[in-house]
């Protein structure tokens, strides 16, 4: 899986790793029972540049989760002992906010919105393109960085001053508190973002492209559906209760968000 090259040439630095060159490396946990799977990603991962350790189930992930602090965990969900579920449930349990990619070779939306549910950030079907794998994890670890940023200038920010609101959903940018009618709605990191680029423009039409670029961070391939899919868990987060759809879909185009046919906000 390594792509041929001198890991020793001196050749100027791409953009592989989204460190800068002074930075230490990313640290990634790769958790899978395949060993030649997991010793391949461990290979590749290490070859970009990055500080790579490895589990081999669920168990081992939360201890090493635990006691390695690392920036990103690709994890398999299909594993003895502990499958990646109940792992990622019980890190977000405890506090652990790693951005986790979940590695699957079941892709039924069904599936896809499991994982999302319990506190995963992103997933990967397999078998899977290296590239591709190496891009969602460029664009994780970017994404962390800027979450990072923004709660750290919050810090310094008049909670009235960063509320973003339509209609009766209100989001605070700075406590990270969404409610709708009054009624909190807990969301995951990509959630947020993906909400706050709504409620930052309302009633415009975004694009998929400006969509994926600006909450992933790079492009997905034309067939994917990762953002189809969390808009929809979106919004079963936003219209519990009977509550009327404020994200419309503007087909063959992206998203909008605006209010109900016949209702003002």
């Amino acid at each position: 899986m390594p792509r041929e090259g001198n890991p020793a040439d001196d050749s100027p630095a791409d953009d592989r790793n989204p460190a800068e060159p002074s930075a230490p490396p990313a640290r990634l946990l790769v958790v899978d029972d395949e060993p030649a799977l997991r010793d391949a990603l461990e290979s590749s991962l290490a070859f970009e540049g990055y500080e790579v350790s490895t589990a081999t189930d669920g168990y081992e992930a939360l201890e090493a989760v635990e006691r390695d602090k690392p920036d990103l965990v690709l994890l398999d969900i299909m594993m003895p002992r502990m499958d990646g579920l109940t792992a990622v449930r019980r890190m977000r349990s405890r506090g652990d906010t790693a951005p986790v990619l979940m590695l699957t070779a079941r892709d039924a939306v069904g599936d896809r919105v499991t994982g999302l549910d319990v506190g995963a950030d992103d997933y990967l079907a397999k078998p899977f393109e290296l590239d591709e794998l190496l891009a969602r994890v460029r664009a994780l670890l970017r994404r962390n960085a800027l979450a990072t940023e923004a709660a750290a200038r919050a810090g310094a920010v008049e909670d009235d001053s960063e509320v973003l609101a339509f209609a009766d959903l209100k989001m605070n940018t700075a406590t990270r508190e969404v409610t709708r009618a009054g009624k909190p709605i807990e969301l995951t990191r990509t959630e947020f973002m993906l909400l706050e680029m709504f409620l930052s423009h309302p009633r415009q039409v975004l694009t998929r492209e400006q969509i994926l670029k600006a909450v992933w961070g790079f492009d997905f391939e034309p067939s994917s559906n990762s953002l189809d899919v969390y808009v929809m868990y979106l919004r079963r987060k936003t219209e519990q209760g009977g509550m009327p759809r404020l994200i419309q879909t503007v087909r063959g185009v992206g998203y909008a968000l605006r209010a109900p046919s016949g209702a003002t906000a």
